[in-house]
C-alpha cells in the first residue's frame, strides 16, 4: 500500500487513526514502527510525525525507551470526559435554539422522524448514524468553531472505549425520548431548556455506559 507524497504524515495519521477506531490496532497494543513502515511502504520520518499527531490527539501514548502504545480509556477517563462534553454540547444546543431558522427546523424534523422510525424498528446501526447526524446538525447550528473543535477532540477519545450505550437495557427508548425533549426545546426557541435537555442526554449516556461495563464485568466474572 503506497501513499502519495503530498502531506504524507497526515495521510499516515489518518490511516492509523481509522485502524485504531476499527480495532485493528487494539487498545493497549504496541505500535510496531518497523512493521508499519514496511506495510505502508514509507520511511520512519513521516511515520514518526504521524505518531506525534495521534499522541497529541490522545489516541496514542509515548513511553520513553519503549515506544508508542494505543491508549486505553478507563472508567475514570469516561467519568471526567462526559461532564465536559455534556457542557460543550449543551452550549451548542443553547446556541442552536437561538440560531435555528424555520428551514433548519424542517430539516431537524425529518432527522427526528427518521430517528423515531429506526428506534421503533430496532435498527440500532441506523439509529446511531441518525443520532450522530442530529448531534452534528446541532453543533453546526451553534456556529462556534471552538466548541466544534473541542467536541471533535473529545469524541476521538470516547471512540477508543468501543462501548455503545444502546446496548444497555432500555437505553434505546430512553435515548429517543431525550432527543425528542431536546428537539421540543429547539422548536420552542427555548435556549436554556435545550441546553439542560442536551446535558441530561449526555449524562444519561454515561450512566448507560457505566451500567453496560458493569454488566460485562459481571458476565466475565461468572
Amino acid at each position: 500500500m503506497r501513499l502519495v507524497q503530498n502531506s504524507l504524515h497526515q495521510e499516515v495519521a489518518d490511516t492509523l487513526r481509522e485502524q485504531i477506531f476499527d480495532g485493528l490496532l487494539a487498545p493497549g497494543s504496541f505500535v510496531d514502527e518497523v512493521a508499519l513502515c514496511e506495510r505502508l511502504e514509507i520511511s520512519r520520518t513521516p511515520l514518526r510525525e504521524a505518531l506525534k499527531v495521534l499522541t497529541s490527539e490522545g489516541l496514542l501514548r509515548h513511553e520513553p525507551r519503549r515506544g508508542c502504545f494505543v491508549n486505553e480509556v478507563t472508567e475514570q477517563d469516561l467519568d471526567e470526559i462526559f461532564p465536559v462534553i455534556a457542557l460543550l454540547e449543551g452550549r451548542c444546543a443553547y446556541e442552536a435554539a437561538r440560531n435555528a431558522t424555520d428551514a433548519d427546523l424542517v430539516e431537524l424534523t425529518a432527522l427526528h422522524e427518521r430517528l423515531d422510525a429506526h428506534a421503533q424498528a430496532g435498527r440500532i446501526t441506523d439509529y446511531y448514524a441518525t443520532n450522530f447526524a442530529i448531534h452534528e446538525a446541532i453543533i453546526l447550528l451553534a456556529n462556534n468553531r471552538w466548541l466544534a473543535q473541542a467536541i471533535a477532540d473529545l469524541r476521538k477519545i470516547l471512540k477508543l472505549s468501543r462501548l455503545q450505550s444502546l446496548g444497555a437495557p432500555g437505553r434505546l427508548a430512553q435515548s429517543l425520548s431525550e432527543h425528542m425533549t431536546v428537539f421540543a426545546a429547539l422548536k420552542s426557541r427555548d435556549s436554556e431548556g435545550a441546553e439542560a435537555a442536551m446535558r441530561t442526554h449526555l449524562t444519561r449516556q454515561r450512566e448507560a455506559l457505566r451500567e453496560l461495563a458493569r454488566s460485562q464485568r459481571s458476565r466475565f466474572a461468572s
